[in-house]
């Protein structure tokens, strides 16, 4: 799995390999635990050793984490296996620790980068430090509430900066704990090509079997790294169980992900490619144009409704379209997921136009 990709300077500083892989158990245990995580996973591709040590639960009453103690395991992981530490801070108590114990890594956890006076406060705790700082994307699909906990660290003057995608909470059931909408991190990674960009699989999956097919989607959006759950014993894990995997599955894992280039290099790859892209490009241009045609029987929709004084949304209906659609995807090779965003999406813009033109 490995390649010289370049990425950000600190990434090099460090003598890191791309792409950087991070694992260890969602939590910190006991310090038998994490030495033997620690001595399994050195003979891995991952170099950096992870561990919550300070767990923020939904409800109370569940394992909050082992606290200040595991800081001292996390040490003992550094000198025994040369291994890069990583934990979650949350506040600057913690932070104060957690650099007072040396480890290498600190990331702000999703419930954290929601908000910015939390991501502040840790921001002035951590002003200057030369660790890496790495921000989870918030709970809520948010790219300017992302950017912004990022750059609130970066005014800090803190340089060794990257993210963490770990996808966002949804009221619908999917197949996965957290959807990954993937577009938003990519928007992200156009806008800051040098920032690194680092996948959490493990809590977008909430189960193991899926963790692979989402290593090799980010390594195919050129994800600069993974950060990987992994315990000796997942299903006697105190916190995660069915997401973590043993360290010979990440072994496996990572032996087994493809890492595919940026670009070819046949003369007649690229010509085939920007045929292709053409294609692509005309279907894009009718598409516009149908959702366009779409929307202007949508205002005449709109127009009749005010002059009959009805409502815009109409249940039974949308309903009906929504059974049918999904069954022509079928046909189509198009999942249910994509589906029902696609037409959701849909809906709310047609709503949008009828809205304005009942109010107006």
């Amino acid at each position: 799995m490995k390649n010289n990709k370049n990425l950000s300077n600190w990434l090099n500083e460090m003598g890191l390999t791309h792409p950087l892989v991070i694992a260890g158990p969602c939590s910190a245990e006991s310090e038998e635990q994490v030495l033997n995580i620690a001595h399994q996973l050195k003979k891995t591709d991952a170099t950096v050793f992870r561990a919550g040590i300070w767990k923020p639960r939904t409800r109370p009453g569940n394992f909050e984490g082992v606290g200040e103690i595991g800081l001292k395991w996390l040490k003992k992981v550094k000198e025994k296996t040369g291994m890069l530490t990583a934990t979650e801070v949350a506040n600057p108590t913690h932070v104060e620790l957690a650099l007072r114990n040396d480890i290498d890594i600190l990331w702000i956890g999703a419930r954290s980068t929601v908000s910015p006076f939390i991501v502040q406060e840790i921001a002035e705790a951590l002003k200057g430090t030369h660790k890496i700082v790495l921000v989870k994307n918030p709970v809520n699909p948010d790219l300017a509430l992302w950017l912004g906990a990022v750059e609130r660290l970066h005014t800090s003057n803190i340089k060794k900066l990257g993210v963490i995608h770990r996808g966002f909470s949804t009221y619908e059931k999917t197949k996965y704990r957290n959807n990954p909408e993937w577009q938003i991190p990519i928007d992200l990674q156009n806008q800051f090509p040098d920032l690194p960009l680092i996948l959490d699989p493990s809590h977008i999956a909430g189960r193991r079997d899926i963790i692979f097919d989402l290593c090799q989607t980010a390594l195919d959006l050129n994800f600069d790294g993974l950060m990987i759950e992994t315990h000796h014993e997942p299903d006697n894990a105190w916190s995660d169980a069915k997401q973590q995997i043993t360290p010979a599955i990440l072994k496996k894992i990572t032996g087994d992900l493809r890492i595919r280039k940026e670009e070819g290099d046949a003369i007649e790859y690229q010509i085939k490619l920007d045929s292709l892209r053409s294609r692509i490009n005309s279907i894009d241009h009718k598409l516009t144009e149908i959702l366009g045609k779409r929307m202007q029987i949508a205002d005449e929709i709109g127009t009749l409704k005010k002059n009959s004084n009805v409502a815009i949304l109409q249940n039974k209906r949308w309903n009906e379209i929504l059974e049918k659609m999904v069954l022509e995807g079928k046909d189509n090779k198009l999942s249910e997921e994509f589906v029902l965003k696609i037409y959701k999406a849909i809906h709310q813009e047609s709503i949008n136009h009828q809205k304005r033109i009942v109010n107006k």
